[in-house]
């Protein structure tokens, strides 16, 4: 098996780190007002991303915007997401699940597949976060847990990828990611959950650590997807909505599918209350 090659250790690019820094400040300033303000304000959030992000996945798989079929699917994902609000979040998956279904029929561009997957890649992460936001009394607790486990493996992955260097991760798919950022990233996310716990006065133990590692490999396995996708497409960026940035699908690769885990951790652990569960506070 051939290693990878190294990386060289390169100072901090201070355009790039402030460019990220600020663009970071105000999409978390906005996503945090929002998701305090309640589970309505919430879901007008994440319902916009979501339709954007099928959107933005229609255009970079298949060159086009919205057909009549992804209308009906993205009608399918408001309806998921309006279901998950009425505390009926399993019919949200299911309407998911038939939204993807729809798009299979469209083939007129594009893959069935990857049709297909985009809805599950916009429709998905929204019902758990919602069904994780949904939780009376944990809820804006338990999403702030899983943004801090994602900002901080992104944030961990870039300082320790530009500071330490070596193997590339994937250099195929994503030339700049190394070995070192990735355990950097597993880390940052570690030590972030446990402090956040610890000063919500829980028991931040072991579960709590293992499971903030395991969702930041599942982030940065969302980076990897994300990235592989635009290289098969031949796209620099998923969109040019964020001005200089790139689409919504370049900044929150990591989120989606570490959201999914979480829900589906909380579920498997028959969580009533899935914010609770991610806390470890039940």
């Amino acid at each position: 098996m051939v290693a990878e090659p190294a990386t060289r250790q390169v100072p901090f690019p201070r355009r790039e780190l402030l460019l990220r820094t600020a663009s970071g400040v105000v999409l978390a300033a906005a996503t945090l007002a929002m998701t305090w303000w309640g589970l309505t304000s919430f879901a007008l959030l994440v319902g916009a991303i979501a339709l954007i992000l099928l959107w933005e996945w229609a255009h970079l798989t298949s060159g086009t915007g919205f057909t009549p079929v992804r209308l009906l699917a993205g009608a399918c994902i408001l309806a998921a997401i309006a279901l998950t609000v009425a505390g009926r979040p399993g019919l949200g998956v299911l309407l998911v699940a038939t939204g993807a279904l729809a798009a299979a029929f469209d083939s007129s561009r594009g893959s069935r597949v990857m049709q297909s997957a985009g809805i599950l890649y916009a429709g998905l992460p929204a019902v758990s976060l919602l069904w994780i936001r949904s939780d009376a009394d944990y809820g804006f607790k338990g999403i702030v847990l899983l943004l801090i486990i994602v900002w901080a493996t992104d944030t961990g992955a870039f300082v320790a990828g530009r500071s330490i260097g070596g193997p590339r991760l994937w250099a195929r798919v994503s030339p700049n990611k190394t070995w070192s950022g990735l355990v950097g990233g597993v880390c940052a996310a570690a030590i972030g959950a446990w402090l956040y716990v610890t000063a919500l006065g829980g028991e931040a133990g072991v579960k709590l650590v293992v499971l903030a590692g395991v969702l930041a490999l599942v982030s940065q396995m969302g980076d990897l997807v994300e990235s592989s996708l635009k290289r098969a497409y031949g796209a620099k960026d998923a969109s040019q909505l964020i001005p200089g940035h790139g689409g919504f699908m370049d900044r929150v690769d990591g989120l989606v599918f570490a959201a999914v885990a979480a829900a589906a951790f909380a579920a498997l652990a028959g969580a009533a209350q899935p914010a609770r569960t991610l806390l470890g506070l039940g």
